[in-house]
């Protein structure tokens, strides 16, 4: 079954070390960051993330929805909260698998768990995040065991040549 994740994205920012002393500088840079990281957490992991921010102070902001490196990214309308447009999002996918809800919001984590979604607060979903980064560089730290064989690394044609010499004294 498909796992679904939805990100309250500046809950996220405003909650892991990862993003202290960015904030300041500006949050598009912590937007790209998070963006990055949960790109990197769906590839290795398969499941599927949608992050939401929060643009309801936005004047005369609309609602936008874009693909980032494979990441839905949405920001809300003028007048609507992220929790809001989390609502709308978990209504739509609790039927096509299950849905995580990563925030903090109390009020939120209420409704959410009325949608039949899991709520996941920021610390329990960089717990796992980091568990999947540890075990993408293990899996690709791994040492392939016939790297160091011979064959590999002769040209094509003389693997055959020699293939067929071995064969013929048979």
């Amino acid at each position: 079954m498909q796992e679904f994740y939805v990100v309250d994205g500046y809950n996220i920012i405003h909650a892991w070390p990862e993003f202290e002393g960015m904030i300041d500088s500006g949050l598009d840079h912590c937007r790209d960051k998070l963006i990055h990281i949960l790109a990197n957490f769906a590839g290795f992991d398969g499941s599927s993330v949608k992050v939401v921010f929060d643009a309801h102070l936005v004047k005369r902001g609309i609602e936008h929805r874009e693909m980032v490196h494979g990441i839905e990214v949405f920001y809300t309308q003028e007048g609507e909260t992220a929790d809001s447009l989390i609502e709308r999002i978990v209504g739509d996918l609790g039927k096509q698998g299950t849905v995580y809800v990563v925030t903090s919001d109390w009020d939120e984590q209420r409704i959410i768990f009325g949608r039949g979604a899991y709520r996941l607060t920021p610390k329990e979903f960089r717990g796992q995040v980091m568990k999947v980064n540890r075990r993408r560089e293990e899996e690709f730290n791994k040492p392939n065991p016939t790297e160091g064989y011979l064959e590999d690394k002769l040209p094509e044609d003389i693997r055959k040549i020699l293939e067929k010499w071995r064969r013929s004294k048979n």
